[in-house]
């Protein structure tokens, strides 16, 4: 059998990078390679159409283990196991109990509470954690970062009351002081310095982490993967030097270090992040010279994102949390949260919530992504965006360290400037659909209505507002500009367009698509048509329809036979769109027609144009 084998192989001679790129150039028939099948991501490399074994000799990801250091391929070497988290806001001790009680019969493993400062007090946990075994799950809290101090040691009370032991109590506590100076712009001086003593009330509890860097908030905000995970590596030396600075030891500071980082709906980079991370995190760490390698390890828990989440056709979110959920857990992560589809218009409800849970639990028990450690290991591609994300995020790093570090750099704006151009340019790509938001800006549904619904923040935060010494980062959903053209369309006079098709077959029908795909974005009702044998024909037929908008629709030929008169007969009496920007484009302007709709359009400012022409 082995010499057939041996005989089967040698008849086949695999081929050269240089063959498969010259077989590519033929097919391509003079386009262009570069252009046409090179990838240039935001995140600020190339991406090749293939890779080869000899594209990943050189790197050194692919020699690493599972579980040993620099962690790259995970902290684990047997299993992919995470735990499944549900956040839950607890206002009312009892209420929240009666919930964590009821959501760890359905397959949570992990709690977090945010609870409010005026709250903190040892009756108020006493009564939150009734009936919790909190040796047997993950267990994780949130608070004003002025009671943090307070709120653990009501914890460390707790524990001890209960006889816990304390090297299985594993959870966190979220104290982030920066993250409010940088996504809200407040003075931090007097509750940062807090962090060395609270490490210190903890440090008897090894899994029990106490220091976050919460980059989730940049995800949230519209940052690129790269800008998150440049700035987390940042911000958590940050910490990492002021915990040091302050006399803590290096392995107990970086054990107490945890990583809120969010998850966006690019597959295979997000995977790629979570392990260029670990790998890098450990690199610093080790600059700290810790006694043990453990100290090393990254500690992540996954957010799916809300940035990209919409109000119309909700149900996409779900698309699009599954697809981030199953790159956090193929990349190994400690803990997940999958935010609800309906989070965006309300405050998730029991089914929302039981479908999130479920997004994990079907990854977990069904399609046994716990069991495989780091499945992404040695593909090529995969080793590849680890490799180049590291060395872009790794520049980032260098220049916040180089300019005074992350807390500085967020003092001085650098940070919040870097993240509000991004989001600015993501919003004004989404207008212009090179960003697609599907069923927002791109194949909406036609006959949807918001029936009340409203974007919303969502934020669980219990701090007043305070003066704002410092810049803030200013997030806004990917969404959200379309979806108040929508709802502004809707609430107040929603236009008809009708398709005047006419001429070559197929091109009406995919200019009539278009037009009704590019005008349904703002709510209009659309009526397209087989087709008109004349334009009168065609425009009696709209204007009976009630019509406030007429679109031709035809060859980019046939306009300068077609839509001139069109355009005269309808005669004002609605406005007259052309589908396109056929080579005729001068003289039709010339004749009077002032609108077009093509793929270089600003969408969203179009609408806006048209709503306004309409008195909308």
């Amino acid at each position: 059998m082995s010499n057939n084998k041996e005989k089967l192989f040698s008849e086949f001679q695999a081929p050269t990078t240089q063959e498969w790129l010259d077989k590519i150039q033929v097919d391509l028939k003079g386009a262009d390679f570069n252009k046409r099948l090179v990838w240039r991501t935001n995140e600020g490399f190339n991406v090749q159409p293939f890779y080869r074994r000899e594209d990943v000799l050189k790197l050194k990801t692919p020699e690493a283990l599972p579980g040993e250091f620099p962690f790259v391929r995970g902290n684990k070497k047997n299993t992919n196991e995470w735990y499944v988290r549900q956040n839950i806001v607890a206002d009312d001790a009892a209420a929240a109990n009666a919930k964590a009680l009821d959501i760890l019969n359905k397959g949570v493993d992990s709690l977090g509470f945010c609870i409010p400062g005026s709250k903190v007090s040892a009756e108020f946990i006493a009564t939150l954690l009734k009936g919790i075994e909190c040796e047997c799950i993950e267990i994780n809290f949130n608070t004003c970062k002025s009671h943090t101090v307070e709120l653990a040691e009501i914890l460390i009370a707790y524990f001890e009351e209960k006889g816990y032991d304390k090297n299985l109590l594993v959870g966190s506590i979220d104290f982030d002081p920066i993250e409010k100076l940088l996504m809200k712009g407040r003075d931090v001086s007097a509750v940062i310095g807090e962090a060395a003593k609270l490490v210190e009330i903890l440090k008897d509890y090894p899994q029990f982490r106490c220091i976050t860097v919460n980059s989730n908030a940049l995800n949230n905000a519209g940052a690129y993967i790269v800008q998150e995970l440049g700035y987390a590596l940042a911000w958590g030396n940050e910490y990492m030097q002021l915990l040091t600075d302050a006399g803590v030891d290096a392995d107990l500071a970086a054990s107490k270090i945890k990583f809120n980082m969010g998850v966006s709906e690019n597959y295979f980079m997000e995977l790629a992040k979570f392990r260029a991370a670990r790998m890098l995190w450990a690199q610093i760490v080790k600059q700290y010279e810790p006694k043990d390698d453990e100290s090393c390890k990254m500690i992540v828990n996954a957010t799916t994102s809300t940035y990209n989440q919409t109000v119309f056709d909700s149900y996409v979110n779900l698309l699009r949390s599954q697809t981030e959920a199953m790159s956090a857990s193929l990349a190994g992560i400690h803990s997940m949260v999958v935010v609800p589809f309906d989070t965006p218009y309300e405050q998730p409800n029991d089914f929302s919530e039981r479908i999130a849970r479920n997004q994990q639990l079907l990854l977990k028990e069904e399609c046994h992504f716990g069991q495989v450690v780091d499945p992404g290991a040695g593909s090529y591609y995969i080793e590849h965006l680890t490799d180049s994300l590291a060395v872009e995020a790794w520049k980032i790093f260098l220049g916040v360290e180089e300019n005074g570090g992350f807390l500085q750099a967020c003092k001085d704006g650098k940070v919040q400037a870097v993240i509000n151009e991004t989001n600015i340019k993501r919003h004004d790509d989404a207008a212009k659909r090179k960003e697609f938001i599907l069923g927002t800006n791109q194949f909406p549904n036609f006959t949807e209505k918001s029936d009340g619904k409203v974007g919303r923040d969502g934020c669980c935060s219990c701090c007043g507002d305070d003066d704002q010494p410092y810049p803030a980062v200013r997030s806004s959903r990917l969404a959200a500009d379309f979806e108040e053209l929508r709802i502004h369309t809707e609430n107040t006079r929603v236009p008809v367009a009708f398709m005047l098709t006419i001429g070559n077959l197929a091109m009406r029908q995919a200019r009539a698509q278009f037009s009704c795909n590019f005008l349904a974005c703002a709510g209009y009702k659309v009526i397209d048509n087989l087709g008109f044998k004349t334009v009168e024909e065609g425009v009696d037929a709209a204007l009976e329809a009630g019509a406030d908008i007429i679109v031709i629709c035809s060859s980019d030929d046939e306009y300068a036979e077609y839509a001139i008169p069109a355009f005269k007969y309808l005669d004002g009496r609605a406005m007259f769109v052309v589908a396109g920007a056929p080579a005729c484009m001068e003289d039709l302007k010339a004749a009077g027609i002032e609108n077009f709709v093509h793929v270089r359009c600003n969408v969203l400012e179009t609408l806006k144009e048209y709503n306004a022409k309409l008195g909308i």
